[in-house]
């Protein structure tokens, strides 16, 4: 083993420990749900963004909240509304004076201006506001008045959506779905867990969950889950996945006929990046074939549409990748 392979299982097996600890003080807070802290935790490991798709009441935002104390990044909220501007979310120029008469625009930052972005209900505004997150998602600056404004590093932006409620609502644009590294369902709990929600919500006292790491470290993992090595065969098995998921491309008549279009090269960067992350956060040092099918949905359901005929015959997406899937595992 050379150095630095033997400097990338030190920094492993150290990250392994830190991130523990960050998942034990996230259960302080937020019981149950697992899968979906260990999904919402790989995708700020990746270095992406997350969408949380599910019912009312299920701890989406606190989740969020809690992720933001474990992982020391500052955090602001936003909650979408329909009359909501995009100067609401980027921020805006104001005209000031000063005491000689003297005029001069002075930019005003909006709440993007965080390490931790919460869109709360990010489908109750209009495209126009919704599409002001594109750049700094993608970009991670804002341009104002034509002037370019850099958000501090690390940026992640983990938005909630509610799929009950549409009336009101606008779907978000696929080239926006595309720029969310996973899209999380929160499901409700079981019953243990519900039981035990409630014993620890209704007292005197909640639990609360304790910074752990902070931003610089935050970074340091991030640059640690780049250089995390990648076996052929988990390329491969990459790579087949989202080609299966192309109608164009695929050679499962299934997909070929219920997909109107399939995920671009985004998605396979996605599966890289998380299945990187999701082995550091179960403590293993490369990811396996077996990461890459557990990040299926959340990597590609987002990154797909219906055609006409499967939507009426009553057929989801989730369905067709969990095909795609077996194909790889």
């Amino acid at each position: 083993m050379s150095t630095a392979e033997e400097q990338i299982v030190s920094e492993a097996d150290a990250a392994a420990e830190r991130l523990g600890e960050v998942k034990a003080s996230i259960a302080r807070s937020i019981i149950g749900q697992d899968k979906v802290v260990e999904l919402a935790l790989a995708a700020v490991m990746s270095g992406g963004h997350a969408l949380l798709v599910g019912a009312p009441g299920l701890a989406k935002t606190r989740l969020v909240a809690t992720l933001a104390v474990a992982l020391g990044l500052d955090t602001k909220r936003v909650q979408f509304t329909p009359d909501l501007m995009p100067a609401d979310i980027v921020g805006a120029e104001v005209l000031e004076q000063d005491a000689a008469g003297a005029r001069s625009f002075r930019f005003i930052e909006g709440p993007v201006f965080c390490r931790l972005l919460m869109a709360d209900e990010i489908n109750r505004a209009s495209p126009r506001t919704q599409s002001a997150l594109l750049q700094a998602m993608q970009e991670g600056h804002v341009t104002v008045a034509g002037r370019r404004y850099d958000l501090p590093q690390p940026f992640h932006v983990l938005a909630t959506q509610n799929p009950i409620e549409q009336e009101g609502t606008y779907p978000l644009p696929e080239a926006q779905l595309d720029r969310f590294l996973f899209e999380i369902d929160v499901d409700y709990p079981d019953r243990e867990e519900e039981r035990a929600i409630l014993l620890a919500t209704t007292g005197s006292e909640e639990a609360e969950s304790k910074p752990i790491l902070n931003a610089g470290d935050v970074r340091s993992l991030q640059r640690l889950v780049r250089r995390m090595p990648v076996g052929e065969q988990v390329l491969e098995s990459i790579l087949t996945m989202v080609r299966l998921a192309r109608p164009s491309e695929t050679t499962l008549e299934s997909v070929r006929d219920g997909l109107a279009w399939g995920p671009g090269p985004r998605a396979g960067q996605a599966l890289m990046l998380g299945a990187r992350a999701r082995a550091l956060l179960q403590g293993r040092l490369a990811p396996s074939v077996e990461d890459v099918v557990e990040l299926a949905i959340p990597v590609l359901k987002h990154r797909v549409a219906l055609s006409f005929a499967a939507r009426a015959d009553g057929i989801r997406s989730e369905d067709l990748i969990r095909q795609i899937a077996a194909e790889i595992g």
